[in-house]
């Protein structure tokens, strides 16, 4: 049983790293390469199906990670709680940081009407973005390192 999830472990904490580093490496400059108006457009666009799906992703990596934690013996529990408490920061970054820019920016009804006051989230929620690139991909290394020790 262990070793079925650790291959959903390593599946989910995947699935989180590529989906967080592509979104880095390329629709981050991209977001970036817009005009305001545009940029509100595309984050609403992109926000769409990412939204619902990937708190779902990396909770649940988080769960198994920490059954693995739990359920395993030798170096690979040690490996598996360090993943679990990483996701769990991946899943805080979002929630607490990148979460509420995303609502500052969905709060545009229009984009061609940015409130004068309105300040860029962009160089902000990217920051808040690699850290939670760095937590992912740093889980999935110690996932990995988990799965072979099982």
């Amino acid at each position: 049983m262990n070793q079925v999830l650790g291959v959903v472990a390593l599946l989910g904490s995947g699935v989180t790293a590529g989906v967080l580093f592509a979104v880095a490496l390329s629709v981050l400059p991209a977001l970036f390469a817009m005009e305001t108006g545009t940029y509100v457009y595309a984050h609403k666009l992109l926000g769409r199906n990412w939204d619902p799906t990937m708190p779902v992703i990396v909770l649940s990596s988080t769960l198994v990670n920490g059954v693995l934690a739990v359920t395993v013996s030798g170096t690979g529990r040690p490996l598996f709680a360090a993943s679990a408490v990483l996701l769990l920061g991946v899943s805080g970054v979002s929630h607490l940081c990148n979460v509420p820019i995303n609502r500052r920016v969905k709060a545009i009804t229009d984009p061609a009407v940015i409130p004068a006051d309105w300040e860029d989230p962009r160089p902000l929620w990217r920051k808040f973005h690699y850290l939670r690139t760095v937590l992912s991909v740093v889980a999935l290394v110690f996932t990995a390192a988990g799965v072979a020790a099982i």
